[in-house]
């Protein structure tokens, strides 16, 4: 074909097809050339016969779905455009907001933990910390490096131990503590050159010292203050905690911990692009702590350590626990060994922590709320005031005692294998006489006893098998045997010897010294059983909150039960098996205790009392692991604590009251000569 190349007219528009709409349209500029054929073509539109048509490719029905396409596109956009601006727009904001401010908590000032005459035993020492954010701490290793020497040049932090925290943060937003105790000078030195360190401050802090470097048993009692744990991070996180700060561990520390920790401060800081404070914006001062007055007295603590040493040594398993019977208040809780709680609150080494707990006498365990052991006769007040409230029996009824008693082949016998005669509970309270418990437990001879289950109702309404709710963590609640609990734990029926035990503290019955402590309370005090506290008063600025006393039962028993039975712990000092404490300054009452537990290992030596009788003023209850004898080992105890707390104050005790007539025996012929009612009353069956 050819081609005739001519000028192009000024403007020349070619369109093929019968409407102009449809047809292709192309304009050359004026001066460029084209293609003669073309316009031969273009010629055609003036020729209707010989018009050349392109057809329509797009069906409506493809329009249709086309515009469909289009607005269903446009309207993900909007709907997307929409959720990022009402949605998510007050979190983007948020976030952006987050990267011109920071908000800052200001600590607040731990309470003070004190004694009942206000000596300190927890209280603060000042100290500095290095805080970083790791999300401001270049990313870069050699870079971050590079930082972190510099900073260890200023604070004398190790680099590794700096990127060893760093790179274990969950969450890089978090600060993180790289140094806790950092030296006055290096604080000083880098809050002058702050600027070279975005994201790094300086934090005033405090860690905790406690008197337990001089009396170790208070550790149990105070605690000590940790870092917080992820779990407790993940509980408190609303509460305003952070993770790096430090929380009550144990003791009081923990029980207390919202009312000493007080509520942080805050302040919200204006920064630059590289994170440095360039203006506070606003700033809410922190509430301190309230300091918690604590019903314990340090020097009687100190006291009982020192008895303690005196007549077991410093390896002895053993508790102590001393209570006002008017209130519920614990005036000393000794368990021991114990440890160091500053040794904690330091920061205490892997080394020592695993010493601690490899321990075999654990003194990491507070065995006086915590430990569960056998009672042995301790626990005899509680069977003889149900029998007396059931009204088995009375003051006067009394059982021959020959020593033991017999059931098909089984033989249950007493301490004294020649019996103690014409026997009433008041003189077995005091003698310890188990062939009596025998009795009024199990039953015998065609005497109906208590029976199993209502042994443990009125063990339960003294405050035995559940926790008596002491303001202390980790308390224990004992446990109280069925014949349910046998025939589901052990395959086995219940027998009339199961009752036999228990009837005397033995078997598979456990207390703590902390529920015998309170049972003697409930009696010394006419049958209040109150909730054991440690917690005396409140201080803050407001003034001085005094704990009110808590009464879980007003009258376990009622008054007439209780006097019997305290008629019988009096005895038991007057002519029984406790008649050391008849050299106190003032009058007693008490009960042993002699716990079996293996037939390998030696007996528990148990007494609970209180003094004065006739005006109950404190209780207390000695437990030693393996110490033998109750008469022999914890009486002795007990004496020399009482004695010296007595002489401590000017308590007008009034005149001894009347030594009870012992009932006549008429079998006391039988007994060996140099008997004189004082042996160990609780040798075990």
């Amino acid at each position: 074909m050819n081609f005739f190349r001519r000028k192009k007219p000024e403007s020349a528009v070619f369109l093929l097809g019968d409407d102009p709409t449809l047809g292709v349209v192309r304009e050359y500029a004026a001066g460029s050339f084209f293609d003669e054929s073309l316009a031969e073509s273009a010629r055609l539109r003036d020729d209707p016969p010989t018009r050349q048509f392109i057809g329509v490719t797009l069906s409506d029905r493809r329009l249709r779905i086309g515009a469909i396409v289009l607005t269903t596109v446009f309207g993900l956009f909007l709907a997307k455009a929409a959720h990022l601006q009402v949605v998510l727009g007050d979190e983007f904001r948020t976030e952006a907001e987050g990267n011109r401010v920071r908000i800052e908590m200001i600590p607040s000032k731990r309470g003070i933990i004190y004694d009942r005459n206000r000596t300190p035993l927890a209280e603060n020492a000042s100290t500095f910390r290095l805080v970083a954010t790791p999300a401001t701490i270049p990313k870069v290793i050699d870079q971050r490096v590079a930082f972190l020497e510099e900073l260890a040049e200023v604070t004398g932090t190790p680099v590794p131990q700096m990127l060893s925290i760093l790179g274990s943060a969950a969450n890089e937003k978090d600060p993180v503590v790289l140094n806790e105790a950092l030296s006055y000078d290096a604080a000083l030195s880098l809050m002058t050159q702050m600027d070279r360190f975005p994201g790094v401050q300086v934090e005033s802090a405090t860690i905790r010292t406690y008197k337990t470097d001089e009396i170790p048993t208070l550790s149990h009692v105070l605690g000590y203050t940790g870092r917080i744990s992820a779990e407790e991070y993940d509980r408190l996180d609303e509460s305003g905690y952070r993770m790096i700060d430090n929380i009550g561990k144990l003791g009081v520390e923990e029980s207390y911990e919202s009312v000493l920790r007080g509520t942080y401060g805050r302040k919200i800081v204006e920064v630059d692009a590289l994170g440095r404070a360039a203006a506070i914006i606003t700033k809410e001062d922190p509430i301190d702590g309230q300091n918690v007055i604590l019903s314990i007295d340090a020097t009687l603590t100190a006291k009982i350590e020192q008895v303690l040493e005196g007549h077991l040594g410093t390896s002895a398993r053993a508790a102590v626990v001393m209570m006002d019977p008017t209130t519920g208040e614990i005036l000393s809780l000794v368990s021991t060994p114990a440890f160091d709680s500053n040794k904690f609150a330091e920061g205490i080494d892997q080394k020592t922590y695993t010493a601690l707990l490899e321990d075999v006498n654990r003194p990491l365990f507070n065995r006086a709320i915590s430990g569960q052991f056998p009672s042995g006769s301790t626990f005899k007040p509680v069977v003889a005031a149900a029998a007396l409230a059931e009204g088995l029996i009375n003051r006067s009824t009394s059982f021959l005692s020959t020593g033991s008693i017999h059931v098909g082949i089984w033989s249950f016998y007493d301490w004294n294998l020649g019996g103690h005669g014409i026997t009433n509970v008041t003189r077995a309270l005091a003698e310890s006489i188990n062939t009596f418990f025998y009795y009024i437990g199990g039953g015998y001879d065609g005497f109906v006893g208590l029976g199993v289950e209502r042994i443990m109702t009125y063990a339960a309404r003294f405050g035995f098998g559940t926790v008596l709710g002491v303001d202390l963590p980790n308390e224990a609640s004992g446990f109280l045997p069925s014949k349910v609990w046998k025939e589901e734990a052990k395959g086995e029926r219940w027998y009339i010897g199961d009752t036999y035990n228990v009837s005397i503290g033995q078997g598979d019955l456990l207390v703590t010294p902390l529920q015998i402590a309170s049972m003697t309370s409930t009696v010394a005090n006419g049958g209040t059983l109150y909730q054991p506290r440690v917690m005396h008063a409140l201080e803050s600025e407001a003034g001085e909150a005094l704990a009110e006393p808590i009464v879980q039962s007003e009258q376990v028993v009622d008054a007439q039960t209780i006097a019997i039975v305290r008629d019988g712990m009096r005895q038991a000092v007057t002519s029984g098996s406790a008649r050391r404490l008849l050299s106190l300054p003032v009058t007693s009452a008490g009960k042993t205790g002699t716990a079996q537990w293996s037939s390998l290992y030696k007996t528990h030596a148990w007494f609970t009392g209180f003094a004065p009788f006739e005006d109950p003023q404190v209780v207390i209850t000695v437990l030693i692991e393996e110490g033998g004898a109750g008469d022999a080992v914890a009486v002795p105890i007990a004496q020399e604590i009482l004695a010296w707390w007595f002489t401590q104050f000017e308590i007008a005790s009034p005149p001894p009251a009347p030594t009870p007539t012992p009932v006549e025996n008429p079998l006391d012929a039988n007994l060996p000569a140099n008997y004189d009612g004082s042996n160990d009353a609780d040798r075990p069956v």
